[in-house]
């Protein structure tokens, strides 16, 4: 698979188009359940594709059951769903979101390159701050800024359905140790059922980063499968993030 760094580069390649102006207690980031089946994408959100790999996973907008939510179908593809965003996580630490896995991986692997597929998966990235880079890292980010027009997020997480890891398994990606993986949900035990999840992305950010977090720039939605060639089906339910009750 392209490199995760790519990945987190191409979520943010131009500006973000909704900046916090108020301060609610929830942000919605994803209400697809308020969207038609079929119909666009909620306000914000895109594709995200990868120039190396030219199998991409498809998106919709569908019913299931009494909801509409995003299906995703990968075939030895990878490609995702993204928005960008502005916003604090020490304000706004908790996300939540929905999700319903159809079928795990049998190749996938947290901790290697091949194994790096996952039926579903939630991306956050974190803005790029230049005092918490050393000399050859701005010099990363600056020739990236050159090729890309702007600079990289300065790190991500992902949180994870993975097929055999523990839950609370926190390892960098196997690509970059910008990325950190959260297993959330592991095995088969809750396939085919609507899981909610929740979890305060500030802390999560600390414990992998070692640091306090900067903003928010971009949430994302991932099915791939091109590493290890197997199918995978997912549903994506409405995602927000939330201030501390």
């Amino acid at each position: 698979m392209v490199s995760m760094f790519l990945v987190v580069v191409g979520m943010t390649l131009s500006e973000p188009n909704w900046l916090q102006a108020e301060s609610p207690a929830r942000i919605e980031i994803g209400t697809f359940s308020a969207a038609a089946p079929d119909g666009p994408w909620p306000d914000g959100w895109k594709p995200l594709t990868f120039p190396k790999i030219p199998q991409h996973t498809t998106y919709r907008l569908v019913k299931d059951g009494d909801r509409v939510a995003v299906k995703a179908a990968s075939q030895a593809s990878s490609s995702g769903l993204t928005k960008e965003v502005l916003i604090d996580p020490k304000e706004y630490p908790i996300i939540q979101w929905q999700w319903k896995v159809a079928n795990i991986l049998k190749a996938g692997d947290v901790t290697k390159k091949a194994g790096d597929d996952y039926p579903a998966r939630i991306y956050v990235t974190f803005q790029y701050d230049s005092t918490k880079v050393g000399l050859f890292g701005k010099a990363k980010y600056e020739a990236a800024k050159l090729i890309y027009g702007r600079y990289p997020p300065l790190g991500a997480i992902n949180y994870i359905w993975e097929s055999r890891a523990p839950v609370g398994t926190t390892v960098p990606n196997p690509y970059t140790d910008q990325v950190h993986m959260i297993v959330v949900e592991s095995g088969p035990g809750k396939l085919d059922s609507w899981v909610t999840e929740e979890r305060n992305v500030y802390e999560d950010y600390k414990q992998a980063f070692g640091e306090e977090p900067p903003m928010i720039s971009g949430v994302a939605i991932m099915t791939d499968t091109d590493n290890t060639g197997e199918s995978a089906e997912a549903y994506y339910g409405d995602i927000a993030l939330k201030k501390r009750s």
